[in-house]
């Protein structure tokens, strides 16, 4: 595999749907834009329609706009209604929203809001989603998860929701720790049919909104040493497009930059933390996930 793998070895998309998730801004717009300028048909699947409109009329390609609020189970039933009768099938689910830093706050469903909406939100969707994917020779669902997976990280099954105490950093980690481990599984989980694959990605440090509700402590050394360290969105958003578009590509791989630290770069084969490998705990949060969302998977176990 090439080591500058760049947006020209995106392979010829047309005739191909792609749903990509909080594709109004950052690294879901360049993913969108990127994917719609090499041929596919791309729903951008956003929480606020008049800004996803305003994206879509920057981007040059076959792009339409859908609400999506991965806070609210309701608003993921409701768009995934709206994609089924649109789409008979999906070639690639881009689960690229999320939330970073926030300050303690609930879903519509109660849920804490990074780990409602950056897993569980996704989860759902995936769900709701995935009986279009599975007849499709070659379809992905990429999930984008964060180098935070392995920042204070861990599956918290005793406070998921962060009831007796909250580390918005730590939250983050466990909501990107469940990114990875929920590709993971479903992997394993689809290998059976031989049709669809989940992967995963990271963008490294990306110059993105993204980083807004950072703590007080970590705003200065952001805006300090961000612009000097972070890369663009564009090539932040590259893991994600060669996760899904790189036919050399393999169910349960994880791809971010190649450069120091994994933070800048052109995206290759990466490693995740040994937590995310964890088995059990990986089987633990699938059914956790089921429980709380109410989704199940048209898949056998």
């Amino acid at each position: 595999m090439s080591e500058t793998w760049t947006e020209q070895h995106i392979p010829d998309q047309r005739g191909r749907v792609a749903v990509v998730t909080g594709a109004n801004t950052g690294l879901g717009f360049e993913t969108a834009r990127m994917l719609a300028e090499h041929g596919a048909q791309v729903v951008m699947a956003v929480r606020d329609v008049e800004k996803g409109k305003q994206a879509a009329a920057r981007i040059d390609g076959d792009v339409t706009v859908q609400v999506l609020d991965l806070a609210s189970l309701e608003s993921i039933r409701s768009a995934a209604a709206d994609l089924r009768a649109a789409h008979p099938r999906i070639d690639l689910l881009i689960n690229n929203a999320g939330v970073m830093y926030t300050p303690k706050q609930t879903t519509a469903d109660g849920f804490e809001l990074q780990f409602g909406t950056n897993h569980l939100g996704h989860f759902a969707l995936t769900g709701l989603l995935l009986d279009r994917l599975l007849p499709v020779p070659g379809s992905r669902i990429v999930t984008v998860s964060s180098i935070g997976h392995r920042i204070r990280a861990d599956i918290h099954f005793d406070d998921l929701q962060w009831e007796r105490s909250y580390s918005r950093v730590a939250a983050y980690g466990q909501a990107k720790l469940a990114n990875l481990m929920f590709t993971y599984e479903l992997q394993r989980r689809l290998a059976a049919h031989g049709t669809t694959v989940a992967v995963a990605a990271h963008p490294g440090g990306s110059n993105t909104e993204l980083a807004r509700n950072s703590p007080a402590a970590l705003r200065v050394p952001f805006a300090v040493v961000g612009p000097l360290l972070a890369q663009s969105a564009a090539m932040g958003a590259l893991p994600t497009l060669r996760a899904a578009t790189d036919p050399a590509v393999l169910g349960g791989q994880y791809y971010g930059p190649n450069g120091l630290g994994e933070t800048r770069g052109y995206p290759k084969l990466v490693t995740s933390s040994p937590a995310s490998y964890d088995l059990s705990t990986q089987q633990r949060l699938w059914t956790v996930s089921e429980e709380l969302t109410g989704v199940r998977f048209p898949l056998d176990d």
